[in-house]
């Protein structure tokens, strides 16, 4: 325990899909950062037999499970992102479940981190940067990000389009972010880019303890 006993500092990473956050929450925790990744939250939501499927379920109709009774989220991304209202009938399903699940795992920690980091898609969207005392934001080329996105998820280049215009535009999450992580260069700029902001937030943190 410090002698301040504070929590560790609320950190948020986010950015525009495929931009690279995972990829940059592992090198986080390879650090000895604490890490929490928002989409494994919540995919827990709408596990089978979870109130989260339940209710999706009785919004989107029993269409969107698979022959297992899970949910088929091929087919449910094809629905919420070809029209934004039904986006954010879902997000207002799933993401008060994770903003609880987040809050839970940060008042779990102990005082002996600095910090910890949650790897949230949608903090601005979400209105959630508010609850956070900093922000990290991986960013890349629109191009390199929608082929990310189609040899990721296997989506046509209209679909990767589609579901990175459903985002708030990178540029406007870099604008905001106290610290950005460019994910264009090699592996090892990026991890080198990581160390120096996990320096920056170590050094910042120490500050705010004493």
């Amino acid at each position: 325990m410090s002698a301040s006993g504070k929590r560790p500092r609320r950190v948020a990473l986010t950015g525009g899909i495929a931009t690279g956050k995972s990829h940059v929450r592992a090198q986080l925790e390879q650090l000895g950062v604490p890490t929490i990744d928002s989409d494994v939250l919540a995919r827990e939501a709408v596990a089978p037999g979870t109130p989260g499927l339940a209710a999706v379920v009785a919004r989107f109709g029993s269409d969107i499970l698979d022959a297992r009774g899970g949910l088929d989220r091929r087919r449910l991304a094809e629905l919420v992102f070809a029209d934004a209202a039904s986006r954010h009938e879902l997000e207002a399903i799933v993401h008060p479940i994770v903003r609880v699940a987040t809050d839970a795992w940060f008042a779990s920690l102990d005082s002996s981190h600095e910090f910890a980091v949650a790897d949230i898609p949608l903090l601005y969207e979400a209105g959630r940067d508010r609850n956070f005392d900093t922000v990290i934001v991986t960013a890349c080329d629109p191009d390199t990000q929608v082929g990310r996105v189609m040899k990721r998820d296997g989506a046509t280049e209209a679909e990767a389009r589609a579901r990175i215009a459903a985002q708030l535009p990178i540029e406007e999450k870099v604008r905001r972010a106290a610290y950005v992580i460019r994910t264009d260069g090699t592996v090892a700029d990026t991890n080198r880019l990581v160390k120096e902001v996990w320096m920056q937030l170590v050094r910042s943190s120490q500050l705010d303890r004493t």
